[in-house]
């Protein structure tokens, strides 16, 4: 991208001044490409397409047009262009660089499905270019990272809707789940158990030859350059298509350089919704505890002594001391879903059933009418995508916002960090950062590669 075309920080503030911020906080009015939408619909775009990528884009068709898709893989690249000029009757224009799309102008919001290690820059990017965001969950590769995703959200007035679609969908059980506990079904709750899975190790991962239809090092951008590795045994079902092994694509989860394993895959969805319901999305702990886990290979000073094998955690159980002394289990064992306790009862939720005595009851004992309506703000929209279409309409923060993603999302961070040194974290939840451990705090953060650095 041309030094005068590069979006910063101070390309919109001096938009901002020019064109006042009305026309910059409101959906795109001028459409500079001729993309035309029927109805006035918004345009969107949609940046990493494989898998929760198309997931999202194609539930989104009811309710927004594509005007762009990018991807750095061609193939996936062409085949999402493909299936989605038959969704909607008219091609999207493709591009392997995300840039291009930040530059049109006709482009109202953009969903961003890359791995977890690029979300932070293409987000903040995007909001320096007028667009508001859909970004899949987890949000951030650190917990800074999310620091300044809010302060670019509160600068430029972006609209931003996280990908934690529990608080949307799912049959709304999970939003029944927090009604319960708001109107004392189980009286005061005492514990919640998040069950969210281990995952295997890998054996011994060569180097390979990068396939042709890759740029790799383009995926890699902000985290550090490495070999590209993989096994030749392919992986099937969902996810398939590419290497069982690899230090990329589907396998960008089990390396804590793109991604921090189920503790930021699962957990940001369980632990979410867990924080929500004991009211402390906008808190944090006290305290996080590695009671028991498993790291795939040996650890020194917090980092992996191997780089060619998996090194997230496969097995953990983490106690998490959490406000009103309330105890929070993030376990690899047990079934997936969250597990409420409380001083008059228990009941376990998941994306597929609610259950116990208190889930029972409401058969002679029901819900007011209002309850769960209460607890989402208003009439439940139809899925997550149409609750962020609406907040863009409003200009009012959707149902998924950053703020209580990150804290949320902090609790799962501090806990791949209390694993990889072996230790507990003291957390102050109003400074947002680990008391009397500098080593604890160095893993806050983590310095983008040169040449992908965020464009501030």
């Amino acid at each position: 991208m041309s030094a005068s075309k590069k979006i910063t920080r101070r390309n919109f503030i001096q938009g901002v001044a020019f064109t006042g911020a009305a026309a910059v906080f409101s959906p795109s009015t001028h459409r500079a490409f001729g993309y035309e939408s029927p109805n006035d619909r918004p345009v969107f775009a949609t940046i990493g397409l494989r898998n929760q990528g198309w997931a999202i884009t194609s539930k989104s068709f009811k309710f927004a047009d594509f005007a762009a898709l990018a991807d750095v893989d061609a193939n996936v690249l062409g085949a999402n262009v493909e299936k989605t000029e038959k969704k909607q009757g008219k091609k999207p224009d493709a591009y392997k660089d995300y840039r291009k799309v930040l530059d049109r102008k006709d482009i109202d919001a953009v969903m961003i499905a890359t791995p977890d290690h690029w979300h932070t820059k293409i987000a903040v990017e995007a909001m320096y270019a007028g667009k508001d965001v859909y970004c899949e969950k987890p949000l951030t590769l650190t917990i800074d990272e999310g620091k300044l995703i809010e302060k670019v959200v509160k600068e430029t007035g972006r609209v931003f809707q996280v990908g934690t679609m529990q608080r949307s969908e799912s049959g709304q059980r999970f939003l029944q789940a927090i009604a319960l506990i708001r109107d004392g079904r189980i009286g005061t709750v005492k514990k919640v158990t998040c069950g969210i899975n281990g995952m295997e190790g890998s054996p011994v991962i060569p180097v390979a030859s990068v396939p042709e239809e890759l740029d790799y090092e383009f995926w890699l951008g902000p985290a550090p350059k490495v070999d590209y590795r993989a096994l030749p045994e392919m992986r099937e079902g969902y996810g398939g298509g590419v290497p069982l092994y690899s230090n990329c694509h589907y396998s960008f989860r089990n390396w804590h350089e793109y991604s921090g394993g189920k503790l930021t895959d699962w957990g940001a969805h369980h632990v979410d919704i867990a924080c929500w319901a004991l009211g402390a999305s906008d808190t944090g702990p006290s305290k996080v505890s590695p009671v028991e886990y498993k790291l795939p290979v040996e650890y020194k000073d917090g980092f992996p002594t191997v780089n060619d094998q998996y090194n997230a955690a496969t097995e953990f159980k983490i106690k998490v001391d959490m406000p009103n002394d309330v105890e929070m289990i993030i376990t690899s064992e047990g079934d997936n879903g969250i597990l409420f306790e409380g001083t008059e009862g228990r009941f376990f939720v998941n994306r597929g059933k609610i259950v116990g005595a208190p889930v029972e009851a409401l058969k002679d004992n029901p819900l007011p009418e209002d309850a769960i309506e209460k607890v989402y703000g208003g009439k439940v929209s139809a899925n997550h995508t149409a609750n962020f279409i609406e907040a863009m309409n409003s200009r009012k923060q959707p149902i998924s916002d950053v703020w209580s993603h990150n804290r949320m999302l902090e609790i799962c961070h501090l806990s791949n960090i209390s694993m990889r040194l072996g230790r507990d974290l003291k957390w102050d939840p109003k400074k947002r950062e680990i008391i009397d451990d500098a080593q604890a705090n160095s893993f806050l953060s983590r310095e983008n590669r040169k040449g992908y650095e965020i464009n501030m």
